[in-house]
């Protein structure tokens, strides 16, 4: 009988890159729905625009090169540059803000270091900062959570899909209506300024902005996120590492500092379902390319990026630190990787 003769290596099957991509685009579907309940129909324009200029932007850079734009854009790898990018940002941006962030994602950080493999940076975090830093009024007024009692209470009202495209094509606001009757402070940016009027945590906590566990509507966003990144654990697109350890140490970090003065530090779990904290933690730490790849290193990684985050929570200038915390470990993952490299078998410690 014949048989079939396989040669080494014997193990299985990984995913090509854009089966990877894909599947990381499948998994943002849960957060995805949360953030447009919530927040409005402005975040899946943001989200078209963006994979529009990140895609053209691919493609006339790989011609420029004088290589084929086909495979570079088949790889899915810009549309997650996009993706991640317009979920991180307010969903009125305008359409040239978001222009500008995904070119210098795409050109700047992803193609002028050499393409997919060689960015030192996540892309989708460096336009994001790129944005935070140059236009930072636009990059930081976001819409308030679509539930009656906070609009209620805040006087506020909510965009419809007409009105949101309106603001993000023209800039210009529905009739009669004034920029601070559909704006309103995050549940970070509000803890930040009233924590700095002493203000205590119990009386924050009674805010309108306040759900269950977290901001409100920023929880079941988490939440959503959430789902996406077991989902990827579970087909082992991401390992565990670096979303344990860096909500475990944001976790940690956060108790410790609630158990000793909870009248001016939020609980834990306020900083895990508030922000961006689930989304970096699952879709934007876990880059393959710009992480650590050791898996001690992962370790180290993702408690690091906990740690700064909290650090800069709590006492810097920033209220959410999810794309800073990422891009100043990009920074330091090859030192991580050098220091965390396993035993080879048969030697010792030192080799």
């Amino acid at each position: 009988m014949a048989g079939s003769l396989t040669s080494s290596p014997h193990s299985a099957r990984v995913y090509r890159v854009d089966q990877v991509m894909l599947q990381v685009c499948l998994a943002l579907i849960p957060g995805t729905i949360a953030m447009v309940w919530f927040f409005g129909w402005g975040v899946l324009i943001n989200m078209a625009l963006a994979s529009v200029f990140a895609v053209g932007a691919e493609a006339l850079v790989m011609k420029a090169r004088g290589r084929p734009a086909l495979p570079a854009i088949s790889d899915l790898s810009a549309i997650v540059t996009a993706l991640l990018f317009a979920i991180t940002v307010p969903p009125t941006l305008p359409w040239w803000l978001t222009l500008l962030g995904i070119l210098f994602a795409i050109v700047i950080v992803k193609q002028l270091y050499g393409g997919i493999g060689y960015n030192p940076f996540n892309p989708a975090m460096a336009g994001y900062v790129f944005l935070l830093i140059s236009y930072p009024v636009a990059t930081t007024s976001w819409l308030p959570a679509d539930v009656p009692t906070l609009l209620e209470a805040k006087d506020l009202v909510h965009l419809s899909f007409v009105d949101s495209a309106r603001l993000i094509f023209t800039g210009a606001l529905p009739p009669e209506i004034t920029w601070d009757a559909i704006s309103a402070a995050t549940p970070l940016d509000d803890l930040r300024t009233r924590l700095d009027e002493n203000v205590l945590m119990g009386e924050i906590s009674q805010s309108p902005l306040w759900g269950f566990v977290g901001g409100q509507g920023w929880e079941w966003v988490g939440l959503g996120f959430l789902l996406g990144g077991l989902y990827l654990l579970f087909i082992r697109v991401i390992s565990w590492h670096i979303p344990v350890s860096l909500l475990g140490s944001l976790a940690v970090m956060a108790g410790l500092f609630w158990l000793f003065d909870p009248n001016h530090f939020p609980a834990p779990w306020f900083h895990l379902f508030t922000g961006g904290a689930m989304l970096g933690a699952f879709f934007i730490a876990t880059d393959p390319v710009s992480a650590a790849t050791t898996k001690r290193g992962q370790l180290v990684f993702g408690a690091l990026i906990g740690v700064v985050v909290f650090v800069i929570r709590t006492w810097g200038g920033y209220p959410d630190a999810i794309a800073f915390g990422v891009l100043l470990l990009n920074i330091a993952a090859p030192t991580i990787d050098h220091y965390t490299q396993p035993r080879v078998f048969g030697h010792g410690r030192r080799t």
